[in-house]
């Protein structure tokens, strides 16, 4: 099931499905450590005599308010009378999940109404040896396991601490667990639960006829008992709407923190381009990891899930970043990869949010000989998105200890890990992560980071590697015609698997060769890009009233049709956006650029109404498929956005003076590059 609407603040984020239950909780990183692993915490409702849980009965809107990584949602039981109002966040600086219950009575009497809460924990990601239990001093229900404590609470206008409260087993000799519990409207008062175990709360409110009240809960996360009951008291202190409101007005400031000029972009664009930015931001460890996805629904497919820092992935998230002015967060992600950096200057498949290598399928012997596990694109496209980060911010104090460390180091090997015959890369994995040999994006990548690298070495005074480094990209680029591009067929081949007498060429049709121009490894005017591009768009065109582009020509993963013709594969959001990015690539004036902008909107139809979007969607009814939120599908969107806007200003230039008529981009004007590439 979807995560429709997160929230965090870099170390702990929690997620809930479009039923309003809490799915995922990470802590203390961003994609590691989650501990519901998927189980539902429920939230449910008593009048009356009458309980319902938080489920398809009630009518239910999940959003966000404006500009912010505070949640807005609403909810409508008409059986009950019942309408909900409620306000969700993890405050911006302490590690406190928040939420604001606005109660609204529907009858015309007055009643009381019983909140309940229920916390299915499974603390590191496991149901053994944990406890639950009620905590006097605090008036709360405590959940621990070694390092890991969780503080649970209540208030409403009158007093702190919880009306009700039971602790018990589940997952054992058919136990469902303490929510069932609530039902009738009281809980036992089991004071403490060890093992497999989860708990319910609940906190009374009188409300008038026709009128309203208020409660406040949350969660205080620690490593220490007396860490969050420091917490909780600061929650007593400061009251839980003091938090709200102040990370509501922190998040405003981080999101507009650039005087971006939108101009006449509809306003939906304009939201849903900062919504995504936030959306971004939740999936971003505070150390540094850019994590892909955290949906652990994933896991029924594979047993692992999404939560990884994917080079490939952080690099392009960063680059859509970078593009819109976030320098410290992005900071923090090359800093992630040069202190993971292998010796030899390569990095590996995946990483965990603590640095640590993740799970993989790549194997390390391959033909019964060593091959390392790698993705070469995601190694090259680290170094292309830290020239880009230096050429926007020009900090060079950041840059200084990356340039032998990481840079050099990096190119090294990109330079050492080619075919002597040739002089394209040696084999590695596909982006897609599916096949082994040589790939138009992976060489592509490479010929980016390589330039980029011989940008930093002439920034550095270094013109002998810059030298080295751009007569490689060159003579790669050179290769990458010789040996991939088929006259017959007038484009690009995807891949290419080395033989005694050249390579055998994949001629599938592949999103990914739009990276020949988001790459600016090629102009978009020419013929051989013209006439690649043009097939790709034909052939991988959702042939459906959805629409969309495929990733590739019978895309298995996720496959819901077999018309191979009319469904090449499920629409992605990030083949689609290539397709915009490329087509602003060749935009020559503001009719051609404008009609990007219909892919603008198609991406934008098919978020969830909070503004989260997915991996794929279905190609006949655009129900989400696999993870969501998907951060590179985010990325994409903003990166295209961005390039619209430059784009627009290079376009409309002032035929008197000869200065752009627009202004987008926080530089009046950047220092000449005119020896870089």
């Amino acid at each position: 099931m979807p995560r429709d609407i997160p929230v965090g603040n870099g170390s702990m984020l929690v997620a809930f499905d479009r039923e309003y239950q809490i799915r995922d909780f990470y802590y203390p990183h961003v994609g590691q450590e989650n501990h519901s692993i998927g189980h539902p915490s429920r939230m449910g409702v008593w009048v009356d005599g009458q309980f319902s849980w938080l489920n398809s009965e009630w009518q239910k809107i999940l959003n966000y308010k404006e500009d912010t990584l505070v949640t807005d949602v609403k909810a409508k039981n008409n059986r009950l009378k019942i309408e909900l109002q409620m306000y969700d966040t993890v405050d911006f600086h302490l590690n406190i999940f928040v939420k604001e219950i606005i109660v609204r009575n529907l009858e015309g009497r007055d009643r009381e109404i019983r909140l309940f809460f229920n916390h299915d924990f499974h603390i590191y990601g496991n149901e053994v040896g944990d406890t639950a239990y009620y905590d006097p001093d605090t008036r709360a229900v405590i959940h621990y396991k070694a390092q890991r404590y969780f503080l649970i609470n209540c208030c409403d206008p009158n007093k702190c601490g919880i009306d009700h409260f039971a602790t018990g087993i589940k997952e054992v000799l058919g136990a469902e667990g303490t929510w069932r519990d609530a039902e009738d409207g009281k809980l036992s008062g089991n004071p403490i639960a060890q093992g497999s175990v989860d708990s319910t709360l609940g906190i009374n409110l009188e409300v008038k006829a026709y009128g309203e009240n208020v409660a406040h809960y949350w969660i205080a996360a620690g490593t220490k008992h007396r860490e969050v009951v420091r917490l909780n008291k600061i929650i007593w202190e400061k009251t839980p709407e003091e938090l709200i409101r102040r990370t509501e007005n922190y998040w405003k400031l981080w999101v507009n923190k650039e005087m971006i000029n939108f101009y006449d972009l509809p306003q939906k664009i304009v939201s849903f381009f900062k919504r995504s930015l936030l959306i971004i931001r939740t999936q971003i460890d505070a150390h540094g990891a850019i994590i892909a996805a955290n949906d652990s629904d994933i896991i029924s497919m594979g047993r692992d899930t999404y939560s990884y820092m994917w080079p490939r992935d952080g690099a392009l998230v960063a680059y859509a970043l970078i593009k819109c002015g976030y320098m410290d967060v992005t900071k923090q992600f090359f800093k992630f990869c040069a202190e993971v950096l292998s010796a030899e200057g390569y990095l590996l498949h995946k990483y965990n949010p603590d640095g640590s290598f993740a799970s993989s399928w790549h194997p390390w012997l391959k033909d019964n000989q060593k091959s390392l596990p790698i993705q070469e694109d995601g190694i090259a496209l680290v170094i292309w998105a830290l020239w880009n980060h230096y050429h926007e911010f020009r900090d060079i104090e950041f840059v200084k200890p990356l340039y032998k460390s990481l840079i050099i180091n990096t190119a090294e090997f990109m330079v050492r890990f080619r075919d002597e015959e040739t002089g394209l890369p040696l084999s590695s994995y596909d982006l897609w992560e599916e096949r082994y040999g040589v790939h138009t994006f992976t060489v592509s990548a490479v010929i980016a980071g390589l330039r980029a690298a011989g940008n930093f070495a002439c920034a550095f005074g270094e013109q002998e590697y810059g030298r080295k480094y751009y007569d490689i990209a060159n003579n790669m680029k050179n290769a990458l015609i010789t040996y991939f591009y088929q006259e017959k067929e007038e484009r690009f081949a995807r891949m290419g698997t080395k033989t005694l007498k050249g390579y055998e060429l994949d001629m599938t049709a592949d999103a990914s060769l739009f990276g020949l121009v988001t790459l600016d490894v090629f102009s978009p005017e020419l013929s051989i890009i013209a006439s690649t591009m043009n097939a790709v768009k034909e052939e991988l065109r959702v042939k459906t009233s959805v629409g969309g582009v495929a990733r590739y020509t019978n895309d298995y993963y996720h496959q819901v049709s077999n018309d191979i013709e009319r469904i090449p594969g499920n629409p992605w959001f990030i083949c689609t956006l290539w397709l915009a990015d490329y087509e602003i690539a060749k935009a020559r004036n503001l009719t051609e650029l404008n009609s990007v902008l219909s892919i603008v909107e198609w991406v934008v139809d098919r978020a969830f109404a909070s503004g989260v979007l997915a991996e794929q969607v279905n190609p006949y009814t655009n129900e989400p498929l696999s993870v969501s939120p998907l951060t590179w599908s985010h990325a994409a969107f903003v990166t295209v956005l961005v390039k619209y806007m430059e784009k627009r200003e290079k376009i409309a230039v002032c035929a008197e003076c000869g200065n752009s008529v627009l202004y987008m981009h926080r530089h009046a004007q950047k220092p000449c590059d005119s020896e870089l590439h």
